[in-house]
């Protein structure tokens, strides 16, 4: 008999923010494929039953590339397992979740994903940086750092006057605070990169878009990290005094647009 396909994102990397659907995910598996950032810490004791094979790619080196992991879902799948893909995050949020659901749509084998807290959302908010904020930020874009940046789409982000959230972005850092310098973002607005977000040793490194990527330089910034643009990173609990300047004027703008 066929077997199915579950797709489970696990979440920002720690066991307790896995969701109750993924922890019974895990426990009825007889196949779990699990990422480098996915929580595998503790993977024997959720899927007990499960034969566990790590698929995780690295920065610059991809042991097992995607087409072969989509052909180890359908296959085992085939073979009749229950099959748990374990992945950081959220599946469909920059998780190539939708290339794998696609997999096994062409193979006939049933499929479903159990959504994961993305660590777009919960990183940032580990540090104390909120993505939103009345009167400071009523959107937030989250971009990948893997896919350089069209002129057109720097200006874009440059003037949506949100936060601005890029995964997988500390190589990419340069370029990218030079594209949006080009294209007018103020040279003062506050970044902040978020490294091992909820893991041990979770460090946040702050500066300016026209001064963070000596700061990074400096602090040897590395991934897995999340980078946060934009002036809701002065609301970060560690800048009480940024932090209470821009709430006043907050809720003073918000007095005037309610």
């Amino acid at each position: 008999m066929t077997g199915r396909v579950t797709l489970v994102g696990g979440g920002p990397g720690t066991d307790d923010l896995l969701t109750v659907a993924a922890v019974r995910a895990l426990a009825a598996a007889d196949v779990v494929l699990y990422d480098r950032l996915a929580p595998h810490a503790r993977l024997a004791e959720h899927a007990p039953n499960a034969e566990l094979i790590d698929v995780g790619k690295r920065p610059g080196h991809h042991a097992i590339p995607q087409s072969e992991i989509e052909a180890l879902i359908v296959g085992h799948a085939e073979a009749g397992a229950r099959v748990v893909r374990l992945k950081g995050g959220d599946p469909y949020v920059l998780g190539r979740g939708s290339e794998e659901v696609l997999a096994c749509h062409r193979a006939g084998i049933p499929v479903e994903v159990v959504p994961g807290v993305t660590s777009a959302v919960a990183v940032p908010a580990a540090a104390g940086i909120p993505l939103t904020h009345r009167g400071v930020s009523h959107l937030f874009t989250v971009v990948s750092g893997h896919a350089p940046l069209t002129e057109a789409e720097l200006t874009h982000l440059a003037g949506l006057g949100g936060t601005i959230v890029v995964l997988m972005g500390v190589s990419a850092l340069p370029s990218l605070t030079a594209g949006l310098a080009r294209a007018g973002l103020d040279a003062e607005m506050p970044v902040a990169i978020i490294e091992r977000g909820f893991q041990a040793g979770q460090r946040t490194t702050t500066g300016t878009l026209s001064d963070i990527v000596g700061a990074a330089g400096r602090a040897q910034v590395a991934s897995p990290a999340v980078v946060v643009i934009g002036e809701v990173v002065r609301l970060a609990h560690d800048g009480e005094a940024d932090s209470l300047a821009l709430i006043d004027r907050a809720a003073r703008l918000a007095a005037v647009f309610p």
